[in-house]
């Protein structure tokens, strides 16, 4: 049973990760500037945080004497590689080279919804009318906010390109969640990302060197490569997964509900983005299907026997760096 000490403390190391996955939005547009002005490269951004994470995913797992995946891990493992290292980074990077980092937040809000319905497919779960419904509403709210966004900026009644690709970047996240969930309670929480930072890293490191950039970079675009590296790839998960360990998986992951709003937030400082009352208005809508539909993802399941008691601990499934009771 857990105390109140460690309860409270898991809830802030949440709080923490969520803060952290949060500026990755503003922090990527930094580092790879906008059409007119662009920085670094979406391909040298994307390879290039993940082989920063798998150096050092390398050394944790050396220091920590972590065993090697068994063989039926590995694949697991290698779909994340493909969602979490490089697709959802990817295509997010080459979305906000054309939206801003509050128009991507709005999007991105989908990301609970959208892999527990992965979840419901890729691992079978059955979840209720009601949360297939939320799920519609939350993308139908998606859509009619692209399709605004593009008519004002003057591109007709019709999608922004972008926001295709930020749709993208929500599957390949929740499809890498998912199958990373599958090897968690084997391997630790904290290893799974290191195990796909580092099974990217032959790539990875290469390809970096390749795409090291030749022209002149702003330094506030390399402190934003650094941070995406360092925090959104590596150290978030830390204290997500801490979080969760110590706190409590169904009562942390409800923090990731502020994440779209604390990127809004953080775009201001960052990239001097306005405060956008449309665009917080339309997070506010998506996040209440998501704090709704996650309430129905489930049907609902009865009481454990004295005998046969299950904590929240066991069975999870991995969601934006984190994981979700069952």
């Amino acid at each position: 049973m857990r105390s109140i000490k460690d309860e409270t403390l898991g809830m802030w190391l949440g709080v923490v990760g969520v803060a952290m996955f949060a500026v990755t939005l503003p922090m990527t547009r930094l580092a790879i500037g906008p059409q007119e002005a662009p920085q670094l490269s979406p391909w040298f951004v994307t390879l290039g945080r993940a082989a920063l994470a798998g150096v050092l995913s390398a050394v944790f797992l050396l220091v920590t004497r972590s065993p090697r995946p068994a063989a039926h891990q590995w694949k697991p493992l290698g779909m994340a590689v493909l969602g979490n290292a490089i697709g959802f980074p990817l295509l997010l990077a080459f979305a906000l080279r054309v939206v801003t980092a509050s128009h991507a937040a709005v999007v991105t809000a989908l990301l609970p919804l959208v892999t527990a319905a992965v979840a419901a497919w890729v691992l079978h779960q059955r979840a209720r009318l009601g949360f297939w419904l939320c799920a519609v509403a939350g993308s139908l709210l998606v859509v009619v906010f692209s399709v605004l966004r593009a008519s004002q900026g003057g591109h007709g009644f019709g999608f922004e390109w972008a926001d295709l690709l930020l749709v993208g970047a929500v599957i390949a996240a929740s499809l890498g969640y998912i199958y990373g969930a599958q090897v968690t309670p084997s391997l630790g929480a904290e290893r799974v990302i290191c195990w796909v930072c580092v099974m990217a890293l032959p790539i990875t490191l290469p390809a970096t060197l390749v795409l090291w950039p030749t022209q002149p970079v702003a330094t506030a675009s390399w402190l934003g490569f650094v941070y995406v590296g360092m925090f959104s790839m590596w150290i978030g998960f830390f204290a997500w997964y801490r979080g969760l360990a110590l706190g409590g998986a169904l009562r942390v992951s409800q923090t990731q509900l502020l994440q779209p709003f604390l990127s809004i937030l953080a775009s201001i400082p960052i990239l001097g983005e306005p405060l956008d009352v449309v665009t917080l208005a339309f997070a506010v809508a998506v996040v209440a299907t998501v704090v709704i539909g996650k309430r129905l993802s489930q049907p609902a399941a009865p009481g454990p026997s004295p005998a046969h008691g299950l904590d929240d601990s066991r069975a999870r499934v991995v969601y934006r760096g984190g994981t979700q009771p069952d």
